[in-house]
C-alpha cells in the first residue's frame, strides 16, 4: 500500500491485549524487519516538524514548537491522528521548546514545558518510538501519552469501544448498545499487572503501546484506568502517568518510561520490549532528565512466604512516595524478587489475592541484592482464619465470587447482561455467594436479606459481625438490622476514592473491614426459625440509580 494510495478498509477483527501470561509467546512475533529498500536510518528538518525515520518501516514526526506526535507513517500508510488533533501529552501541551540530536544508533527529541519533560527516540532499524515523561510537579497537567489512531484502520465492538453505540447513559464516556449492552473507555477488564501492551491488529499490522514499569504511577499492581478507545472517529491508545479516577494514593512525581509505540507483523510487540524485561542501556549517556540506569538500580529477593493460602496468588508490592513496584510471589514456596528498584525504604507488602496479609519495611541500595529471610504470615491476617458461624465468600480484597462481579470490570451495572441486582440470600442453601450482589447502591438494592439459623448455644451468645468492603462510592457504607429488633449505629465512612468507581469497571479502592457486636439478645431462640440479616447502606451524599451512594463487598461472616 502506498502514500497515495491513503489507508484501505480492513476487515475488523477482535482486539488483542497483551497480558503477563502472554508474555512467554509474544517473543515470536517482534518488530517487523527493515525491507530492503528502507531509507537510511536519519532526521530531517520539514520547517515544522522533525522528522525521523528509522531506517525500518516507520517514519515520525514531532512539531518543533508543540512536542506533538504529528505523523506516524508504517508502510506508507498514515497511522496517526483522528478529530483534526494530534497524539501528544493530555490534550497537548502547547508552546514547547523542542530539540533533537543524534548519537549513533539513537535519535532523542526533547520536549520541555515548564517544569515538564518528554522526550521520543527511535533506535535504528527498529519499529518502535520510545518514549519517557517527567512530571516534576503539578504544575502541568500531564497524566496520560494518547496515540491517536486514525478512523477505519482498526476496528472493534468490544467493552472498551463505543463505534456502533446509540446512547450515552452515564457522563458523557458511558454508552448504550441497542441490543442493551453497555460500552465504554474504562472498561478494560484490565489491572496494570495483567497487560503488557495494548492496542490492535488487522492480522498483517499491529499497532501497540508496550506500558513502561509505573514506577513513579501510582495505585499499585491492583489499579485499573483506561487502556484505550475506539469510536467512528478513530482510536486512542493510552500510557496512563496518573489517572485521577478512584485513585488511593497521592500523585508520585519523576521521571516515567520508557514506554514504547510499537509496530509489528501482525502479532505482538516482542517481549524484549516489555516492562521488567526492557534494558535500555543506549539511553544511559543521553542526558534525559530523572534516568537512572541500572547500574543505579537495585533488587530485593526473600526466599520464601510462609502461612499462605495456596488457593490464591500471592503478590509481593514495594512502594514509598516517590515509587512503587511489584511481583508475584511464586506458587510453590513464595519466592519473590523484584529488580529494577530506586534507591530508598519502601513499605513491602504481600497480597492473598488483593487483600494485604502481611507488611514490613525493606530499604534498598544501588547495585546490590536486599535479600529477606522466609516471610511468615500470620495466622490473624488472613480474616478467613476465624472461626466462624457462617461466611459468604472468601476473605481476598476483591468481589470476586458474588453476583456480576465478574462482568462489572468491563460493563456498566444496568448493561443487560447483568443478572437481578434484588434478591435475598439464605446460608446454608449452597448458592450464598452467588446469589449475594457484588455491589449494593441506597437507591438500588439497599435492604438485602440474609436468612440464616443458630444453633441454641449460637443464639445464646454475643457475636461479632464482619462486612468487608473493597471501596465505595458517595460515602456509602453499610448499617444493617438484626430481626427488626436491633440496629447498629451508622458506621462512620472509612477514606476512599472520590471519583466514579462501580460504574467506570472498578471496584478496587482501600479494603475496609466494619465490625459489628450483635448482642445476643438480638437473636431468635426457636431454633427452627431463620434470623434475618437486612444490610442498608447508608449516606447523606449521591444521586439517584447507579449513582446513588454504594459499596462493593468482599466478604460477610459472623464469627462464632
Amino acid at each position: 500500500m502506498s502514500g497515495s494510495d491513503g489507508p484501505r478498509p480492513v476487515r475488523r477483527r477482535t482486539f488483542v491485549l497483551g497480558t503477563a501470561a502472554a508474555a512467554g509467546t509474544a517473543a515470536l512475533a517482534g518488530p517487523l524487519a527493515a525491507p530492503a529498500s528502507a531509507a537510511a536510518f536519519g532526521w530531517t528538518d520539514d520547517g515544522a516538524n522533525y522528522v525521523v525515520d528509522t531506517g525500518a518501516s516507520l517514519v515520525f514526526k514531532v512539531g518543533k514548537t508543540n512536542g506533538d506526535l504529528t505523523s506516524l507513517v508504517h508502510r506508507g500508510v498514515e497511522y496517526q491522528g483522528y478529530g483534526g488533533m494530534n497524539s501528544h501529552i493530555e490534550s497537548g501541551l502547547g508552546a514547547s521548546t523542542v530539540s533533537v540530536k543524534q548519537s549513533g544508533s539513537t535519535i532523542l527529541i526533547s520536549v520541555a514545558h515548564g517544569t515538564l519533560k518528554h522526550y521520543y527516540a527511535a533506535r535504528s532499524g527498529e519499529n518502535n518510538v520510545y518514549l519517557w515523561t517527567n512530571k516534576a510537579d503539578a504544575s502541568v497537567s500531564a497524566t496520560r501519552y494518547i496515540v491517536r489512531v486514525k478512523k477505519g484502520l482498526f476496528l472493534n465492538d468490544e467493552p472498551d469501544s463505543y463505534t456502533y453505540t446509540t446512547s450515552t447513559i452515564e457522563a458523557s464516556d458511558v454508552f448504550a448498545k441497542s441490543d442493551g449492552q453497555t460500552r465504554s473507555k474504562h472498561y478494560s477488564r484490565l489491572r496494570v499487572t495483567d497487560y503488557t501492551h495494548i492496542g490492535w491488529t488487522t492480522g498483517s499490522v499491529g499497532l501497540w503501546i508496550v506500558r513502561s514499569n509505573h514506577e513513579k504511577a501510582s495505585g499499585g499492581p491492583f489499579y485499573r484506568s483506561l487502556l484505550r478507545h475506539q469510536s467512528a472517529d478513530g482510536g486512542g491508545l493510552y500510557e496512563i502517568l496518573y489517572y485521577g479516577q478512584n485513585q488511593t494514593e497521592d500523585q508520585r512525581f519523576g521521571l516515567q518510561g520508557p514506554y514504547v509505540i510499537a509496530f509489528t507483523d501482525g502479532g505482538a510487540p516482542s517481549s524484549s520490549l516489555f516492562p521488567g524485561t526492557l534494558t535500555t542501556p543506549w539511553a544511559d549517556s543521553l542526558g534525559i532528565a530523572g534516568y537512572v540506569g541500572a547500574s543505579g538500580r537495585g533488587r530485593v529477593a526473600c526466599v520464601g512466604i510462609t502461612g499462605r493460602n495456596t488457593a490464591y496468588p500471592y503478590t509481593v508490592g514495594l512502594a514509598n512516595s516517590t515509587a512503587q513496584y511489584w511481583g508475584p510471589a511464586r506458587a510453590s514456596d513464595g519466592y519473590h524478587s523484584i529488580g529494577g528498584v530506586l534507591p530508598g525504604t519502601y513499605t513491602l507488602t504481600v497480597y492473598k489475592s488483593e487483600l494485604a496479609v502481611y507488611s514490613t519495611q525493606v530499604t534498598v541500595s544501588a547495585g546490590s541484592t536486599t535479600t529477606l529471610d522466609t516471610i511468615a504470615i500470620p495466622a490473624s491476617n488472613d480474616p478467613d482464619n476465624a472461626s466462624a458461624v457462617w461466611r459468604v465468600n472468601e476473605w481476598t480484597g476483591t468481589p470476586a465470587g458474588f453476583k456480576n462481579a465478574d462482568l462489572m470490570t468491563y460493563a456498566h451495572p444496568s448493561d443487560v447482561r447483568a443478572a437481578s441486582w434484588t434478591g435475598n440470600v439464605v446460608i446454608g442453601s449452597g448458592s450464598e455467594t452467588s446469589a449475594f450482589p457484588c455491589y449494593v447502591w441506597k437507591d438500588v438494592n439497599s435492604g438485602l436479606l440474609v436468612y440464616f439459623r443458630l444453633t441454641a448455644a449460637q443464639a445464646a451468645a454475643a457475636h461479632t459481625l464482619r462486612i468487608g468492603v473493597t471501596t465505595a462510592y458517595a460515602n456509602g457504607r453499610p448499617q444493617v438490622v438484626v430481626n427488626d429488633t436491633w440496629t447498629s449505629a451508622v458506621p462512620s465512612p472509612p477514606a476512599q476514592p472520590n471519583t466514579r468507581s462501580l460504574t467506570n469497571g472498578s471496584y478496587r479502592g482501600n479494603n475496609h473491614t466494619f465490625t459489628y457486636s450483635v448482642p445476643a439478645s438480638a437473636w431468635r431462640t426457636d431454633t427452627g426459625q431463620y434470623n434475618v440479616l437486612k444490610i442498608d447502606v447508608v449516606s447523606g451524599s449521591g444521586t439517584t440509580g447507579f449513582l446513588s451512594a454504594g459499596t462493593a463487598f468482599d466478604a460477610i461472616d459472623l464469627l462464632a
